[in-house]
């Protein structure tokens, strides 16, 4: 029912000359679990997979870093727009590092990790020390 925050732009004609440098740098992620598996998808369109994106992980923090750049000409007038972006995503526990897979199709960055199932710990007695 609300309009997308981007959209509140357009309605303000003062703010609209804003919405571009707004989305230069914008990257929208979701995810969600499926059964054993984390899901992560990101909206890249425009870049070049193999030039422009770079996914690491350390530590448990999974991290995509992606350049974009776009020309656009039109009756003899062109147009520049370019930006790099860094998002950082905390893997839940159970991540297996070893086990991340990523794709990308349509402008859409898919990435599985498989999860293993939490150790269940037992409860241990701590002795305390007199003295």
């Amino acid at each position: 029912m609300l309009p997308d925050f981007r959209d509140l732009f357009d309605m303000l004609p003062s703010l609209s000359s804003l919405r571009p440098a707004m989305d230069i740098h914008s990257i929208r992620i979701e995810d969600k679990l499926e059964g054993d598996t984390y899901i992560i998808r990101a909206e890249l369109p425009g870049i070049n997979v193999d030039e422009d994106l770079d996914i690491s992980v350390q530590n448990n923090l999974l991290t995509i870093e992606a350049q974009r750049s776009e020309e656009q000409t039109e009756n003899g007038r062109s147009e520049f727009r370019y930006g790099s972006f860094v998002r950082t995503v905390a893997l839940p526990e159970g991540a297996q590092e070893d086990s991340i897979d990523a794709s990308y199709e349509d402008g859409i960055l898919t990435i599985r990790v498989k999860l293993s199932k939490p150790e269940e710990k037992k409860a241990r007695q701590i002795p305390v020390r007199h003295g």
